[in-house]
């Protein structure tokens, strides 16, 4: 017999011991995104769990749950006869089972390493692996692992998940009152819920305040008072915001391509995730996507979709993205999605690097001839006006594409695609339709927000990120990221782009919408040819001194019946509404643009003036005959005007003067005469404008004011 006990026992041994698997032991914990500040802006689980250890649970919500699952904790090695007993002799009784005898280890047995099936193996199995469970693990231990383990409803694992659930406080902070509910909730997550069902719930948390009052734990006094209190009417749960969808989807991303984690492990593993996110912005662009006055009017049973990305310009981190307007996990991620970018291609892929050769400034003249054709790539201007040539700030201010292509093709292709790969975007295209945006596969509105980042950055490139540092459960830093700049542009050139681009968005083609500081940027338009006038894609990129952005705007597949009639005024003004709010708010700042020091300020173009009132006066002193030209000037100080005189077909320049609108002819032959003309001259382009009109002066006409 002693010899059947021994056998019995070291089978319990070797059998618990086999059963016991640690790695089961190490719970699914929640993952926590954070900002720069560790404020908590989300989790990401898929069991809502996040693990405290014995030292941070107060020793009266441990002393509730041992007062409702297990009285006699402290005493038993895993199995408590006297309550399998009770429990026994009461089911007899009721002629069915209506008490459980399971232990707090026997129930961490079975929730940790057993299926659900009600046989009498499984049961034995948890009576084995309770008994080794106490001989391997301290009694704190084992109720630390199922404090964290159990289930409280609400998609709630654990107790810290549960405490902050229902009270908003981390378990440390909870009473007596408090850790009485939780305790009362496992047996019955939902039937003891204090939101579904307040009353039950409340029935169930005074029973177990009983119960510790009867065990010693509180007094008579403290109970009755603990059982006044009031109940908890509302959960607190920020863990399904829709705001931050595409963010975390694009965070899960990363982690895996580069870190190596997978979603699983991210969602499992209880990691601190560092993210450049601004929370606000990230609030108030996902709002202005769910109001339908920020995008066109589709007329469809499709809406019109959109994507929306924000960089911050100091490190490249995301700091609000959007995929689309009902964006719902794992779903389609237009932040990410390629599509042709039109004019707003124009910047990155052509202006820029002209400028970076050196060869090019911002009033550099560009040809803009009517029926331009480069080896047969015709091109011409949207609006159907043509200057001959133009300047590269005209140019980009209107959006003209003559003289974007034309400048691609003196640059070279190569060029533009060597700047380009410098931003990580390798292009396959080998084609003047570069220039007006015309890819084969486009890009993203992440990519193009990226490619603006140098104009705002003094010509620094940083690749955009989502994911600033990752540390693990117990506090290691897993991996970091350091903000690396690559110089792709110099800062006189960054700065000529921003002026122009300034200037797109004051008076050229992106002054839709309203916006209160500084803002430089360009809209994009792809043309749908299944319909005349039909329109695909809508862009507008753009930056303040603190963010850079893209907004997209279509269908996802355009057709006959889906396709775009506006502008892209429409997300330009989303842009700047977005901005104009973050501002008004205080979430950011409407700076202006400072020029850095030892760059050479862009000026406003010198703008010709049409001169049709010359008119030419004989004045006679002790000095001389001469002759007063007199007309209207421009307002611009800068503007030159050089004189001539008709010299039969020939004009022969007599002077030139600067913000001057009188000149004088001295020491003329009254007998003879003269006839002049005006034509004013641009220093910045080296170009003369129009011709005033001609004017004469000569002795009859003095004669006769003589008289």
């Amino acid at each position: 017999m002693a010899a059947l006990g021994i056998t019995l026992y070291i089978s319990v041994i070797l059998y618990g011991n086999y059963a016991i698997d640690d790695k089961k032991l190490v719970m699914h914990e929640a993952s926590v995104l954070t900002d720069h500040e560790g404020n908590e802006i989300t989790k990401l689980f898929e069991e809502n769990r996040q693990i405290v250890s014995k030292e941070e649970i107060p020793e009266h919500v441990k002393e509730a749950f041992i007062a409702v699952e297990d009285q006699r904790f402290y005493q038993h090695q895993g199995i408590d006869f006297r309550a399998i007993g009770r429990a026994l002799y009461r089911d007899i009784m009721a002629g069915s089972a209506v008490e459980g005898g399971s232990t707090i280890t026997q129930q961490l047995a079975k929730n940790t390493f057993l299926d659900h099936e009600k046989t009498l193996m499984r049961k034995t199995k948890e009576v084995l692996i309770a008994v080794n469970l106490e001989r391997r693990y301290s009694k704190d231990d084992i109720l630390e692992m199922y404090l964290n383990r159990i289930y409280f409803g609400q998609g709630a694992h654990g107790i810290e998940a549960a405490s902050r659930l229902y009270f908003d406080k981390s378990v440390g902070d909870l009473n007596a009152a408090e850790g009485a509910l939780l305790a009362a909730l496992p047996k019955g997550p939902n039937a003891y819920s204090p939101i579904e069902n307040p009353e039950r719930s409340k029935n169930r948390r005074d029973l177990v305040l009983s119960l510790m009052e009867r065990q010693g734990y509180l007094t008579a006094d403290e109970a009755v008072r603990l059982q006044g209190t009031a109940m908890p009417t509302a959960m607190h749960n920020i863990t399904d915001d829709p705001a931050y969808l595409t963010y975390v989807d694009l965070v899960l991303e990363e982690a895996e391509e580069r870190y190596g984690l997978t979603r699983e492990e991210v969602l499992q593993g209880g990691y601190t995730i560092e993210v450049p996110m601004n929370q606000e912005l990230q609030q108030i662009s996902y709002h202005k996507f769910q109001d339908p006055g920020s995008f066109p009017e589709d007329g469809t049973e499709r809406q019109v979709e959109g994507a929306m990305a924000i960089l911050d310009n100091r490190t490249g981190g995301a700091a609000a993205v959007q995929g689309g307007r009902d964006y719902v996990r794992q779903s389609f991620n237009r932040v990410t999605a390629k599509r042709q970018p039109g004019s707003a291609f124009k910047p990155p892929a052509v202006y820029a690097p002209a400028l970076e050769t050196g060869n090019y400034h911002p009033f550099s003249l560009l040809s803009d001839e009517e029926g331009a054709d480069f080896n047969g790539y015709a091109v011409r201007n949207v609006s159907g006006i043509y200057a001959g040539e133009m300047t590269m700030y005209d140019a980009m201010k209107d959006s003209a594409n003559v003289p974007a292509v034309a400048l691609l093709e003196e640059i070279g292709i190569l060029r533009s695609k060597a700047y380009l790969n410098e931003q990580q975007l390798d292009l396959e295209e080998n084609g003047l339709a570069i220039a007006l945006g015309g890819l084969d596969y486009g890009v993203s509105a992440l990519e193009l927000a990226s490619l603006y980042i140098p104009f705002a950055a003094g010509g620094d490139y940083t690749e955009p990120f989502f994911i600033t540092q990752i540390t693990d459960r117990s506090g290691e830093e897993m991996a970091g990221r350091e903000t690396v700049r690559n110089k792709v542009l110099s800062e006189q050139s960054a700065w000529s782009m921003t002026r122009m681009l300034e200037a797109a968005v004051d008076d050229g083609t992106a002054q839709a919408g309203y916006y209160a500081g500084g803002l430089a940027g360009k809209t994009g338009t792809t043309s749908f040819e299944g319909v005349s006038g039909g329109v695909r894609d809508l862009w507008f990129a753009g930056y303040t001194p603190e963010y850079t952005g893209a907004v997209w705007m279509g269908f996802d597949r355009t057709d006959e019946e889906h396709y775009l009639s506006d502008t892209s005024a429409v997300p330009t003004a989303l842009f700047k509404s977005v901005l104009q709010e973050a501002s008004e708010s205080g979430v950011t700042d409407a700076l202006a643009f400072e020029k850095p020091e030892g760059v050479d300020e862009v000026d406003e173009p010198i703008r010709f003036v049409d001169i049709g009132d010359l008119e030419a006066e004989l004045t006679v002193s002790w000095t001389g005959t001469h002759i007063e030209l007199n007309w209207t000037k421009s307002e611009d100080e800068r503007l030159h005007y050089n004189i001539y005189e008709v010299d039969g077909s020939t004009l022969r320049e007599i002077g030139t003067v600067q913000g001057e609108n009188t000149f004088t002819v001295k020491r003329v032959n009254p007998f003879s005469n003269h006839e002049f003309v005006v034509v004013p001259y641009s220093p910045q382009t080296d170009r003369e404008g129009p011709e005033s009109n001609r004017t004469q002066a000569n002795w009859r006409l003095f004669s006769q004011e003589a008289s």
